[in-house]
């Protein structure tokens, strides 16, 4: 189940697009026949095949209701629809809203339809992505920006109502023209979110392919770094981080050893050491972007399983 779409390979199919030649297999076939969706205001170039009915599928253009996925094939069923849409937003319970941006539980089970249509949207910008149908023993978490029109959407990710291995995401997308404003890592940091309020440790679902390993690595390093920058004692263990964090052990180990703040003692055991100046400079310049967070007093929001309790 995976992740980022920005990398070379993917800018080269965009600039395919954008030029009128089709993304080809190495046999020379093409992958792509829905070449462009149009999705509210927008016309996004597509990067890989999603698995459409064939009588949509073979149509170069999608024409997408924003609010709740539906496909069609033309731009006048598409005026036709929205004059009888009743959504404005994700049929599901918004959870959390910070100014302009909102997030969505959607359930899979309730809401079939729109997830199985949020589901191969996101095939369309995903290369792995192998969830299409198969979404009622999934939540989905929608994240919106909202004006006088609606909640339209940014991103989403899902996660499993009962997870035995603790995942606490098991597929994530922001859309290729919300992507690079930050909204992905507040994906990421509102899953830790959900994974604090249920008081247990959660990690996103393995394999990462290598671009969202490079998300997560990212999310994790800010993550166990500022809660080192809180430390004011002469030591920190393993436990404090995972109670502040809601990171599985695993992923705190693995991002302290890449910042080489993993030392072994002369007895043999491990500790943590690190400079606080270095910390403090790595900080600084990730809030100097200026991206969204997240703001935990805003979510309204009670575990799945303890709602059925």
């Amino acid at each position: 189940m995976v992740f980022f779409n920005a990398a070379t390979d993917v800018l080269t199919k965009q600039n395919d697009l954008a030029n009128g030649e089709p993304v080809v297999t190495e046999d020379g076939s093409s992958i792509l026949k829905i070449r462009h969706v149009c999705f509210g205001k927008w016309k996004i170039g597509t990067w890989y095949a999603a698995p459409y009915p064939e009588e949509y599928n073979q149509q170069p253009v999608l024409y997408l209701c924003e609010f709740c996925l539906k496909y069609m094939k033309s731009p006048f069923m598409l005026r036709r629809h929205k004059l009888k849409c009743p959504l404005r937003g994700p049929p599901g319970n918004e959870i959390y809203r910070d100014g302009k941006v909102s997030v969505f539980e959607v359930d899979g089970r309730k809401n079939k339809i729109y997830c199985q249509n949020l589901c191969l949207l996101a095939k369309m910008f995903l290369d792995h992505k192998t969830l299409y149908y198969d979404v009622e023993p999934f939540l989905f978490y929608v994240m919106t920006e909202s004006d006088e029109d609606g909640f339209h959407l940014v991103g989403y990710f899902s996660k499993e109502k009962r997870s035995s291995s603790n995942y606490n995401l098991s597929c994530i997308l922001t859309l290729p023209i919300h992507q690079r404003k930050g909204y992905g890592n507040l994906l990421i940091d509102f899953s830790y979110l959900l994974s604090k309020k249920e008081s247990k440790p959660g990690s996103p679902e393995k394999p990462l392919s290598d671009l969202g390993l490079l998300s997560y690595r990212s999310y994790w390093r800010r993550a166990v770094l500022a809660e080192l920058s809180k430390c004011d004692q002469e030591s920190i263990s393993l436990e404090e981080i995972q109670a502040a964090t809601s990171m599985a052990f695993d992923d705190i180990v693995s991002t302290l050893a890449n910042l080489d703040f993993i030392v072994r003692g002369d007895d043999g055991t491990f500790g943590i050491r690190f400079s606080a100046s270095l910390v403090e400079d790595y900080l600084r310049k990730l809030d100097a972007k200026g991206y969204p967070v997240i703001k935990p007093q805003n979510l309204r929001w009670t575990p799945f399983f303890s709602k059925k309790a």
